[in-house]
């Protein structure tokens, strides 16, 4: 006998039970007219008591911007409907092979179940329900309530006192609600088989249809799946579809026998196959066009504690919460940054490329991008994490963000009251004069004389803010560090949201400016955007309002505030914009409208990035080997069936930026730059000197950035 068949005949025999112990006081009737009971108050109290309901568990529903499903997420894949939404035929098919006297007995039915007994008995199999629709709903809600073993062994453990525990709760149900709303909560909580709970969501599973356009042999096999649907899953095989063929057809021959149907009607249906379709479910994030946004949004709800006290408590409300989350994410924007990272970086390269678009005044991210597919398989080249973005939202160590932190130091600069032409002198190499020459925010000096930071192409001599931003020179960039302040450094690039990809305390020594701290393209790109917005930085934002199955809404807004002058942002963006003109990405250019941006390389070509804005969209491209770019530096290598030498900020990230942009403000009208403050900022403070033009030949920040192991630095 089935375990449904075994808690049958146990129900049964406590009704039976039940109804011989007679004390000499009379409870309320339970079997419908005329059908009642005595019981000893002390053996067997059948007062009716209310059953906790808590809410169904639904499947929750991410969309992007314009309100397109980009993920679902669910333990229990369900739809709830009203029964208006149920075919009258599946009603029908329901309450004859489960309780054909729904609608006449109370919550208990006795007679029904004795006669159930009787026939199953008789037949050898379980060919009719035991206990009512009412008492099963009740048996359902007290497993989903389940949350921890022990409490779902207590939910179905075979004992007297849970049994008339049921019983009670059932009479509550009776007394609380309608009998068409008993049905409709009944047929949205049953379990189908082939992972499916709830009618509506079985109806699509099993044949592609709403519960609404249930056909007669449809409705007669699902009717039929409740009573085990494990023995009768589709899904599983060959044999299971047999068992579910035959236990549809044992419904349409009750309904037949009831009256439900004719002979002739339950022969058609009968004649006519299985029908099963096997509609794919909607899947999570690993299975989502945008599995890499998709993530970082997942990974919102999972840190924020307004969804729960605890990390399961979040996870329970996305995948049963009935959610549906509105985001940030701009398709359009999303298949430019697509389009641009595919074509520069094949999934199959070793390195891999990444992207994140942040809109300026809001934080709002409009695009996650990747080289490669997200999963576990090495055959599809698949990278298990969100390369995109730091750990905290699903992703790794990031990589080292090489020159694009030298913007920081000139934000320093400009807000100490440096011009954009004032300068000093670099040399060919550079070399703390002292310990003492940087101070961490600690106040600890971290300066290592012993070290020498060189550039291998740049030319040295008299460099100004202008200047040595453009040719990205780093002995100018260690002497200006030292001037400023290793901890105003710091400082301005924590204003500017900088944290580290791992979650650790930001690496601070001497050659912080030249980019020694592992980033994610999603923090790279909100600093940047806080310069595009005249200074006012915005945490990066993903979600924008969640509904909740009630149909309450709460909207997310921007969390901003005010990190710079809104004159400092703008002579920021005046110097880095010739960058595009002037710089290192003058071999590249720019992108027909004021844009403005920095590349960066790291030690020896281990990664590259290159980050930059206009006045509408921020973005940071990073490349780098997640097998350690340390030990898999980006020489000698092929990306894309292009074969690199070395690949610097300029080579890889700074086109892919380009297309991107080129492709994401495609129909936006150009937003201008707010000139520079003149009288501020441009020319110089004290004498002013020149320069030649950078060469032509001049590569990414002067050849590349050289800097040692923080733990050299000690």
């Amino acid at each position: 006998m089935t375990r449904r068949g075994t808690l049958i005949v146990r129900l049964a025999a406590a009704g039976a039970a039940a109804g011989v112990l007679v004390a000499g006081i009379t409870v309320p009737a339970v079997g419908g007219a005329g059908l009642g009971f005595k019981s000893a108050a002390a053996m067997a109290d059948l007062r009716p008591i209310e059953l906790p309901e808590p809410p169904l568990p639904e499947v929750s529903v991410m969309l992007d911007a314009r309100g397109k499903e980009i993920a679902r997420f669910y333990d229990e894949y369900r739809e709830v409907v009203g029964l208006d939404k149920v075919s009258d035929v599946m009603k029908k098919a329901i309450i004859a092979i489960e309780d054909f006297r729904f609608y006449q007995h109370g919550g208990i039915d006795l007679e029904g179940t004795a006669r159930a007994l009787a026939k199953n008995l008789q037949s050898g199999e379980v060919s009719q329900g035991g206990s009512s629709i009412t008492q099963q709903y009740v048996k359902q809600v007290l497993v989903n309530s389940a949350d921890t073993e022990a409490e779902l062994e207590a939910a179905l453990e075979p004992s007297y006192a849970r049994k008339l525990r049921e019983l009670r709760y059932a009479l509550g149900v009776e007394e609380k609600y309608t009998k068409d709303q008993i049905l409709e909560k009944y047929l949205n909580i049953a379990y189908f088989g082939a992972s499916v709970y709830g009618v509506e969501a079985a109806a699509k599973r099993f044949f592609g249809v709403r519960a609404s356009r249930l056909t007669l042999p449809q409705a007669a096999t699902l009717a039929g799946a409740v009573q085990d649907p494990n023995a009768t899953d589709p899904n599983r095989g060959r044999e299971h579809r047999a068992r579910l063929l035959k236990r549809r057809d044992v419904v349409l021959n009750r309904m037949a026998e009831l009256g439900v149907i004719t002979e002739a009607q339950a022969a058609a249906a009968k004649a006519t196959k299985l029908g099963y379709k096997g509609t794919k479910l909607p899947g999570g994030c690993e299975v989502s066009k945008y599995p890499y946004f998709c993530i970082y949004v997942r990974q919102e709800i999972a840190n924020d504690p307004a969804f729960g006290k605890t990390a399961d408590a979040r996870l329970r409300a996305l995948n049963g919460g009935g959610l549906t989350i509105k985001t940030t994410l701009d398709p359009t924007m999303q298949a430019a940054a697509d389009r641009a990272v595919k074509k520069h970086v094949r999934a199959s390269d070793a390195p891999v490329a990444a992207e994140a678009l942040v809109e300026p005044g809001t934080g709002a991210i409009r695009a996650m991008a990747a080289s490669r597919p997200y999963g576990r398989s090495k055959a599809r080249h698949e990278i298990s994490y969100n390369v995109v973005a730091d750990a905290r939202h699903g992703g790794g160590t990031g990589f080292q963000a090489g020159s694009t932190f030298k913007t920081f130091t000139l934000i320093t600069a400009l807000k100490q009251g440096m011009k954009t032409d004032d300068g000093l002198t670099a040399g060919a190499g550079y070399r703390a004069p002292g310990y003492a020459a940087f101070k961490n925010c600690a106040g600890e000096s971290v300066g290592d004389p012993r070290h020498t930071v060189t550039n291998d192409e740049g030319s040295p001599g008299w460099k100004t803010l202008r200047t040595g931003t453009w040719g990205s020179v780093n002995t100018f960039f260690m002497e200006l560090e030292q001037r400023v302040g290793l901890c105003e450094t710091v400082e301005t690039a924590t204003s500017l949201g900088i944290r580290r990809a791992d979650g650790r305390a930001l690496r601070e020594y001497e050659t912080f400016t030249l980019g020694i701290n592992e980033m994610d393209p999603v923090t790279v790109a909100a600093a940047y955007a806080a310069i595009a917005a005249r200074g006012r930085y915005c945490a990066p934002m993903a979600i924008t309002r969640i509904t909740g199955r009630d149909g309450e809404a709460t909207a997310y807004r921007p969390d901003c505030r005010k990190a710079l002058e809104p004159a400092i942002a703008d002579a920021t963006a005046d110097v880095l914009s010739g960058v595009f003109t002037k710089g290192t990405m003058r071999g590249v250019g720019g992108i027909g409208r004021d844009a403005a941006g920095k590349t960066g390389t790291t030690d020896g070509y281990a990664a590259a990035w290159f980050a930059g804005f206009t006045p509408d969209l921020a973005a940071a491209v990073s490349i780098g080997d997640p097998r350690g770019s340390q030990g898999h530096k980006l020489t000698g290598v092929t990306i894309g069936g292009r074969y690199y030498g070395a690949v610097d900020g300029a080579a890889l990230p700074g086109p892919i930026w380009k297309d991107t942009m080129i492709g994401a403000l495609k129909g936006v009208p150009p937003t201008r730059f707010t000139p520079i403050d003149r009288d501020r900022f441009a020319g110089c403070s004290r004498d002013c000197r020149t320069e030649p033009e950078p060469r032509e030949d001049q590569g990414d920040d002067a050849g590349q950035d050289v800097f040692a192991d923080p733990a050299d630095l000690d």
